[in-house]
C-alpha cells in the first residue's frame, strides 16, 4: 500500500466541525465517546483518495489504544476503525446518496482488535492494509459484509508465520450504530481465526464459532481480540468444542450455500465432438454463456457462500445475511436465498442428461462432504461456480423447490449451468465413499469416485488441470 501513510488525526478533532464532512463527523463522534482521552489518534491515510483515482477505498483508518476491561478479563489491545465504506461526504463522489433512512454507503465500517504486545508503544499498521484489501473487495464486488460472515484468506494476516490466516466478522462489542445525515452505519469487527476454525464455520455457521471463541480467553474472549501469536486452535485448547460443532452441524446443517471454485463438468451421454449445446471443457470450443438471469441468480446465491478465489484477485467472502431470522426447515428453495426467482423466465432449453462427470480441484473437493452432509441432508442446495468461466454446478435435494433437475431426470443443464438432484439414500451412499475428502491431507491426486448405476463420476484433480489454457 504505497499510497498509504501514518498520519495524525488531529485535523479531525480541532473543533472545526463545519469544515469536516458530516458522515466523517458522525463516526468520529462515536470514537470520541469511547476514546475521549485520545483526541489525536494515529491514522493511516490514503494520500491519493479513492475518489481522486487512488487504489484504496478507505480514506482513513484510525488506531486507538484500548485498556480493555479487567472485570471481564479483556486484555489491553489496539482498536482499528475504518472510514470510507460508509458515505462520508454526501455529494456522490464515492457513494450514491439515497436518503437518511437507508444505509450510508455500504452501511458499515470495519473494526479490528489486536492484542497489544508487551512493550509496544504504537499500533502496528499492517491491519490497515488488511482492511483496505477487504474494502477493495466490497467496492469491486458490491457485496456487503454481515455479522457471521467468514473470509478465507489463506495467508497469515500479518504476513508472518502465524496460524491466524482467515477471518470471521461480528458486531463490534463497543461501537454503537450511528445515524448520519446520509444514512445509518454499523461497525463490523474482523476476528482472526485458524484454518480449522474457518472450516468449522464453513461446515456449521460463523455465529456458532464466534460464540465458541468468546468462551475461550486466549482465543479471543468476550471482545474477540485477535492474538497473532496464538498457536492453538479452540479445538486444541478444549477438545470438547468439536462435539458442539458436530452437534450443531447435525442439528442445523451448514449456512454455506455456494462457493466460487475450480470446477468443470462433462456430459457423458453425448459424443465429445457434439459441441452444439455443450457445457464445459471442450478443446477449441466455446461453451454457451450463462444468461443474465442465471448469472444474477448464481451471483445472489454466492453472496450467501464462501468464494474460493486467490487472494490476489479478491479476498474470498461468505455472506449469510438474515440466516438467523430464517426458520430451520428441511425444505429449501433456490429462490429462498436469492433476490429473484430461480425459475427461468427466458426461453433457454433445459437438457436432461443421462450421465455426467464432475471435476473439482482439491480445495473444492474437500467441500463435497460439507455439501452433502451439511446442505443436502437438510433439504438445501449447494452451488459451485467456476472462477475460470461460466460453468456452474448446483447440487439440490428432493426438498428444494424451483429446480429444473427432477427425480425423473436428476441431471439437467441450462447451457453451462448443471443441476444434480440427489436423493437422501444416494447422498448417504456417496458420503460413505468420499470420507477421505473430509481432510485436506488427502493422498496424491487425481482421485476418482464412480457410481455406475447412477451414471455419475467425480474426479478430484490438480489445480494445473484447470489452469491449463486448453481447459
Amino acid at each position: 500500500m504505497d499510497e498509504m501513510r501514518p498520519s495524525s488525526g488531529a485535523a479531525a478533532h480541532l473543533g472545526l466541525a463545519s469544515l469536516f464532512p458530516p458522515g466523517l463527523q458522525a463516526i468520529y463522534g462515536e470514537c470520541r465517546r469511547l476514546y475521549a482521552d485520545q483526541a489525536n489518534p494515529l491514522q493511516v491515510t490514503a494520500i491519493v483518495k479513492y475518489w481522486l483515482g487512488g487504489p484504496d477505498p478507505l480514506d482513513y483508518i484510525s488506531m486507538y489504544r484500548n485498556v480493555g476491561c479487567p472485570g471481564q478479563d479483556v486484555p489491553e489491545h489496539w482498536h482499528y476503525v475504518s472510514l470510507g465504506l460508509s458515505d462520508l461526504y454526501g455529494d456522490n463522489r464515492v457513494h450514491e446518496f439515497t436518503g437518511q433512512e437507508g444505509p450510508s454507503g455500504f452501511g458499515f465500517e470495519l473494526t479490528f482488535r489486536l492484542k497489544r504486545e508487551a512493550g509496544e508503544t504504537a499500533p502496528p499498521t499492517w491491519p490497515a492494509e488488511l482492511m483496505q484489501g477487504l474494502a477493495r473487495y466490497v467496492f469491486q464486488s458490491e457485496n456487503t459484509f454481515c455479522s457471521g460472515d467468514h473470509i478465507s484468506w489463506h495467508s497469515p494476516l500479518d504476513n508472518s508465520e502465524s496460524r491466524i490466516q482467515h477471518m470471521l466478522l461480528t458486531e463490534d462489542p463497543q461501537m454503537l450504530p450511528v445515524q448520519t445525515p446520509f444514512g445509518h452505519v454499523s461497525f463490523l469487527q474482523i476476528v482472526g481465526v485458524c484454518t480449522e476454525e474457518l472450516q468449522a464455520a464453513q461446515q456449521w455457521n460463523g455465529q456458532g464459532i464466534l460464540d465458541l471463541l468468546r468462551g475461550v480467553h486466549i482465543a479471543g474472549g468476550p471482545w474477540l481480540i485477535t492474538d497473532m501469536r496464538r498457536g492453538e486452535t479452540i479445538f486444541d485448547i478444549d477438545p470438547h468444542l468439536q462435539e458442539r460443532v458436530d452437534k450443531g452441524i447435525e442439528t442445523d446443517g451448514s449456512n454455506l450455500s455456494g462457493v466460487s471454485a475450480k470446477c468443470a463438468w462433462d456430459d457423458l451421454s453425448r459424443p465429445p465432438e457434439d459441441e452444439d449445446d455443450s457445457r464445459s471443457i471442450c478443446i477449441g470450443s466455446q461453451p454457451r454463456r450463462l444468461s443474465d438471469k442465471d448469472t444474477e441468480q448464481i451471483r445472489e446465491a454466492l453472496r450467501k457462500g464462501l468464494e474460493i478465489n486467490s487472494k490476489s484477485v479478491l479476498p474470498p467472502i461468505s455472506n449469510q445475511r438474515h440466516s438467523h431470522d430464517r426458520p430451520q426447515s428441511r425444505k429449501d428453495s433456490l429462490e429462498s436465498e436469492s433476490s429473484a426467482a430461480i425459475v427461468p423466465h427466458e426461453l433457454v432449453r433445459t437438457r436432461q442428461l443421462e450421465s455426467v462427470h464432475l471435476k473439482f480441484n482439491q480445495e473444492s473437493g474437500t467441500l463435497l462432504p460439507l455439501c452433502l452432509r451439511g446442505r443436502l441432508l437438510h433439504g438445501r442446495h449447494f452451488t459451485y461456480k467456476s472462477i475460470n468461466g461460466d460453468t456452474a454446478i448446483t447440487f439440490v435435494s428432493t426438498g428444494v423447490e424451483g429446480a429444473f433437475a427432477t427425480e425423473e431426470h436428476p441431471y439437467a443443464a441450462h447451457g453451462p449451468w448443471l443441476q444434480i438432484l440427489l436423493t437422501e439414500e444416494f447422498v448417504e451412499l456417496m458420503l460413505a465413499e468420499i470420507q477421505d475428502l473430509s481432510t485436506r491431507e488427502m493422498s496424491k491426486l487425481p482421485k476418482e469416485y464412480s457410481w455406475p448405476d447412477k451414471k455419475l463420476k467425480i474426479s478430484v484433480l490438480p489445480d494445473t488441470v484447470f489452469d491449463s489454457p486448453l481447459q
